[in-house]
């Protein structure tokens, strides 16, 4: 069974399609939202922010530094991360896996000798 995954998302404007989304421990950021001492490296899985043009169900990339400003005020890391924790909004959903959420892949392909054994 996949594990499952919480991202907080921010939407500047509501009008707008437009998130940025982080990925976040669940455990750690129930504890982050009652007490602001966590360490953010132990609640967030990354520090990387991503962006969406097309809302929540969209493709994901990595938010430039520019995006970051304009809508931050700043493009560093901890910064937005922490803005993104205090305003987004949680999403919890399945972990993605490899192949289109078949979990057995890596395994089966594991089993055959890897991607490339058997030529």
């Amino acid at each position: 069974m996949p594990a499952s995954i919480t991202k907080v998302i921010y939407q500047h404007d509501h009008r707008s399609t437009d998130t940025y989304e982080i990925f976040v421990n669940p455990e750690a950021f129930k504890k982050y939202q009652d007490d602001r001492s966590v360490p953010l490296v132990e609640v967030v899985s990354s520090f990387d922010v991503f962006f969406s043009p097309e809302g929540t169900n969209g493709r994901l990339g990595k938010a430039s530094n520019q995006q970051l400003e304009t809508v931050f005020g700043t493009s560093k890391d901890v910064e937005v991360v922490a803005k993104i924790l205090e305003l987004g909004k949680v999403q919890e959903g399945k972990a993605i896996t490899a192949g289109g959420g078949n979990p057995s892949l890596n395994e089966s392909r594991s089993e055959r000798g890897g991607a490339a054994g058997g030529r």
